[in-house]
């Protein structure tokens, strides 16, 4: 499809935005009609560096206030609509946007409204130019697809015809089922944007917080397969307002709105394939790669700092058991969790290491088919990466995360060991094992984000790694609020948890990370028995976060605790969590070097959640040292 985006999506000048959207690969763009005000420049030198971008100006938008009026703000509009006329010619712009009225002199009158329409749409005939018609959510007297269906048709002008926004049709829960026998040629502009769900004014839900396909919470896919079921073949593009995006670096932007279209065209084309409907051609990735488990965690490390780490996983019980064959790189393993702890020069790792510190720089993710999980990444817009690797050594396919870490994935054919049998000379495990604490999988990583990086980690995790996202929640921190999604396969074998602070202040090591998106702050390893668990860590040396008496007094105001139960997890510091599905408990360790920590975890039942809602304990502990 012809993919495009609109112009406001973007920071930046005019000609950066044009720079950032060629350079992701669109195919044109919506001119915002401030963008083209406040640009230093005529439209013809407009068209000229549009074109050597090689973009095409696919609509102009917008014209509001038009349909529906008296007759001296008719004649008037009328006159306003010729200036930008003759602008779009000089641009090369083929069709403007016209958006349904909000003037408080808008009558309601169909008819009237389409008979103004049908001018409007004469006018543009003269000069080879079409008119798109959009119903806003909060049009005054027209703000659903159909009104504006039903004032189109009774215009009755082929230079006049419909356009369709994803946000106002989804955002008043409208059903989208009609547009599939609205005729195709009929619809003259598609435009695509995403949003969480909200309690809000509709118009600030529109301007402030919509996001891009499969970063929200709308099906925009069911959506778009309705207009591809009325035979649309038109430009699919992407019309954006969000307070973030104005902010971030355009062209991260740019990436993130092609990984979007190239997300929602490929999801469009598996529903239009089942029924065999697909009238179009749309992106056809590879498939997502079924993912079964975090192989390893990797850890950036210089040589001092990988001493004091080595301390550190030897306290959770972890075996030192091999050495890197051609690298300063150590393999530790307890139960199937591995860690490796990366001390190269002149490394991947030792960049990310002068660049963070000491911190986890990849994740291991097991699949069948490595090759195809990254031709899937790549062909949704991301960066592979190939390290350097010794004679004999294994390849492991990876590619680079939003923020910089890397992802590998790892082959299910290798087994256990195969990965670390061709890489690592293994020690003894036995003559180490005295230390094994019980910790047997990792359940989650957390990751702490930038503010800008949270729509681009939904997005990434769910196009690339085909996780999909659960709740979003808003925790109160000692400082302001964290704002924490859980992302997970169907399976529940790959878990990450997306935490962002919505305050300046609690962007510390801390709590969440400073380095711009990515960055792992805490991982989460699962036991059998808890308890048992945490009494091996303390006489390990392991130092767990404090958690106050007042807390458990508190949780068992909450919930129905047997009191020795409850007295077991004050004694040890351990949280407590209970859902529908079962129980989770939980305790924090100290923080690493003042940022990484550890949680142990042990799931009781069917209970799918992170336990969440006892983070300010350990957040307001860690105030307090």
């Amino acid at each position: 499809m012809h993919r495009s985006i609109a112009t406001v999506s973007l920071s930046g000048t005019l000609r950066q935005k044009l720079e950032a959207v060629a350079a992701a690969g669109f195919d044109g763009i919506e001119l915002f009609e401030a963008d083209f005000i406040n640009f230093k420049g005529t439209a013809t030198e407009l068209r000229g560096i549009v074109a050597d971008l090689g973009l095409a100006i696919d609509l102009y938008q917008p014209f509001r206030d038009f349909e529906g009026m008296p007759e001296p703000q008719f004649r008037r509009s009328l006159e306003r609509a010729e200036r930008k006329f003759d602008l779009m010619e000089a641009m090369g712009a083929p069709m403007v946007l016209c958006c349904s009225n909000t003037s408080p002199l808008a009558m309601d009158d169909p008819a009237l409204a389409a008979a103004q329409l049908h001018e409007l749409a004469e006018r543009a005939a003269r000069r080879n130019l079409r008119v798109g018609f959009e119903a806003l959510a909060w049009g005054r007297h027209t703000s659903l697809y159909g009104q504006a269906w039903n004032i189109v048709k009774r215009a009755d002008h082929p230079h006049l015809g419909l356009i369709l926004d994803s946000f106002h049709t989804l955002s008043l829960k409208d059903d989208p089922a009609g547009i599939a026998d609205i005729p195709g040629e009929k619809i003259f502009f598609l435009q695509m944007a995403d949003a969480p769900l909200l309690a809000m004014d509709v118009l600030q839900w529109a301007r402030h917080h919509r996001s891009f396909p499969g970063q929200g919470d709308f099906d925009v896919t069911g959506f778009f397969t309705q207009v591809l079921r009325a035979g649309y073949t038109g430009p699919l593009s992407l019309e954006i307002f969000n307070d973030i995006f104005r902010e971030t670096p355009n062209r991260r932007t740019a990436v993130d709105a092609m990984r979007s279209l190239l997300y929602l065209e490929s999801e469009a084309r598996q529903r239009l394939v089942a029924v065999q409907q697909q009238r179009v051609e749309l992106f056809n990735p590879p498939p997502v790669a079924a993912l079964s488990g975090l192989s390893f965690i990797e850890f950036a490390a210089d040589e001092a700092s990988a001493l004091t780490l080595d301390t550190l996983v030897r306290q959770l019980g972890f075996r030192r058991i091999g050495k890197h064959r051609s690298k300063a790189v150590t393999l530790y393993r307890q139960g199937e969790i591995n860690f490796i702890v990366n001390a190269q020069p002149d490394s991947f790792a030792r960049d990310r290491f002068e660049a963070h510190g000491t911190s986890v720089c990849a994740l291991g993710v097991r699949c069948a088919d490595p090759l195809a999980a990254v031709e899937r990444a790549t062909a949704m817009r991301s960066k592979r990466h190939d390290s350097p690797v010794g004679p004999n050594e294994l390849r492991v396919p990876a590619v680079v995360a939003p923020g910089g870490n890397l992802i590998h994935f790892v082959a299910e054919s290798l087994g256990a060991n195969g990965l670390y049998e061709a890489d690592f000379i293994l020690e003894d495990e036995l003559s180490t094992a005295a230390n094994d604490a019980g910790l047997q999988q990792i359940d989650h990583v957390a990751l702490g984000l930038a503010l800008d990086q949270l729509d681009t980690w939904v997005l990434f995790t769910r196009a690339v790694l085909g996780l999909e996202p659960g709740e979003s929640l808003e925790l109160a921190d000692p400082f302001g609020l964290i704002r924490s999604r859980g992302v997970a396969n169907a399976e529940r074998s790959v878990r990450l948890v997306l935490n962002v602070s919505l305050s300046q202040r609690t962007r510390t090591a801390r709590t969440l990370s400073v380095t711009g998106g990515g960055a792992v702050h805490h991982i989460a390893l699962n036991c059998e028995d808890i308890f048992e668990t945490a009494a091996k860590l303390r006489a390990n040396g392991t130092r767990f976060v404090p958690i106050s008496d007042n807390y458990h007094d508190d949780l068992a105001t909450r919930i129905d605790l047997a009191p020795e139960l409850l007295e077991r997890m004050r004694a040890a510091g351990v949280l407590f969590d209970r859902s529908p599905a079962g129980d989770y408990l939980h305790i924090y360790t100290e923080s690493f070097e003042g940022g990484l920590f550890f949680e142990v975890a042990q799931r009781i039942g069917a209970y799918d959640a992170y336990g969440a809602l006892n983070a300010p304990a350990r957040m307001a502990s860690q105030a307090q040292d």
